[in-house]
């Protein structure tokens, strides 16, 4: 179903994009679309992060909603049955979390903190079901999450899923020790780190059981596919740097593209802001060729056999929800606290993160 083109929370109101990131072609051509499980996706999520106590009960009930993470996900996944769409969700709202406990380490130099973190995520992805009552809620979580996305899908998919988050792992093991080395990656470097810790494949991986359908590695690996999805990803994680470069530099980062096209190209602010925005609309007109090759190809797989129908019929659907992410993404940007560094207190210091330490010690 089409959403409304204002927020999605439980108090509606319009949203105003700044004009320095409004990008005109998502919100004309790009229609934004909202899962109709929405509203109780919302809700069980917010009990699913009370429930795994991934976030203190006062910041949940304060900032949850407000976050808008589970309209992320049901913006993007519209054609997924509802239990996927809660296990995608609820795995999400654990990402997220786990990129602030992974900030918050760096912040506090908790080198040791992370490193043992890193080691059980890695153990928990590999044999979820034993790690379900890990005394860290953030590895219990994990666990639990994983467990039920491994349930739709082949053993095959359960692989691939894990292979790629595996490298997720690593890659912000690596921006630790970017962040606290006080290292800015080159803009070559940085965007090979960034499809990883953005989790590119991931995000791509979790089309198939919303599509109820495990591709086989000829279509997945085909370029029409591939480009498209790759385009989809690359557009969320830079115009999330765009929006994020505010909230970044006040921090003191060294994670975003904007800051390796300062550092390493000799640009100013404002024309590494120009440069990152090209980047994106050029994301966005790449993708619509994309997109119709992707689409001749689905055609062309549809061969008349069962199999092929199923296969043409999965790849229109995860097609489809490529082009969902451009307007969730972008509205997310724009209603999420998670972006609203103004209204901060502390810029540098969300509000809704735990800022002591987390975690077994």
């Amino acid at each position: 179903m089409q959403a409304f083109l204002h927020s999605t929370t439980a108090t509606p109101t319009a949203v105003v994009v700044p004009p320095s990131l409004a990008l005109p072609v998502i919100e004309s051509a790009f229609p934004r679309q909202l899962h109709p499980y929405w509203p109780q996706l919302q809700e069980t999520t917010r009990l699913w992060v009370l429930e795994k106590q991934l976030m203190p009960e006062g910041k949940v009930q304060e900032y949850a909603d407000g976050l808008c993470y589970t309209d992320l996900m049901a913006g993007f996944y519209v054609n997924a049955p509802d239990e996927v769409l809660q296990a995608i969700a609820d795995y999400s709202a654990w990402f997220f979390i786990w990129d602030d406990r992974h900030d918050r380490d760096i912040v506090h130099g908790r080198a040791g903190d992370w490193r043992r973190l890193r080691n059980r995520l890695h153990a928990a992805l590999d044999a979820p079901r034993h790690h379900l009552r890990h005394p860290d809620p953030l590895v219990a979580g994990f666990a639990d999450s994983v467990l039920r996305l491994y349930g739709f899908l082949p053993r095959t998919w359960n692989q691939r899923f894990a292979r790629h988050f595996h490298a997720v792992i690593e890659a912000y093991d690596r921006e630790f020790r970017n962040r606290t080395q006080g290292y800015i990656p080159g803009v070559e470097e940085y965007l090979a780190l960034r499809r990883h810790t953005f989790a590119h494949w991931i995000w791509t991986d979790l089309l198939e059981p919303s599509a109820g359908c495990e591709l086989p590695d000829a279509v997945r690996e085909n370029p029409a596919y591939r480009r498209a999805a790759l385009l989809t990803q690359e557009f969320a994680a830079w115009y999330n740097d765009l929006c994020s470069l505010p909230k970044e530099i006040a921090g003191d980062e060294v994670h975003n593209l904007g800051i390796s096209l300062i550092t390493h190209e000799g640009l100013t602010l404002e024309e590494a802001v120009d440069e990152v925005r090209r980047r994106v609309e050029t994301c966005i007109q790449d993708f619509l060729e994309a997109e119709r090759e992707a689409l001749r190809f689905a055609d062309a797989i549809a061969d008349g056999s069962t199999r092929g129908k199923k296969l043409s019929t999965a790849l229109r659907a995860n097609v489809s929800n490529m082009r969902n992410w451009f307007s969730s993404v972008y509205w997310f940007h724009h209603e999420s606290g998670r972006y609203m560094v103004d209204s901060w207190d502390d810029r540098s210091t969300p509000p809704y993160v735990t800022n002591e330490t987390a975690g077994e010690k």
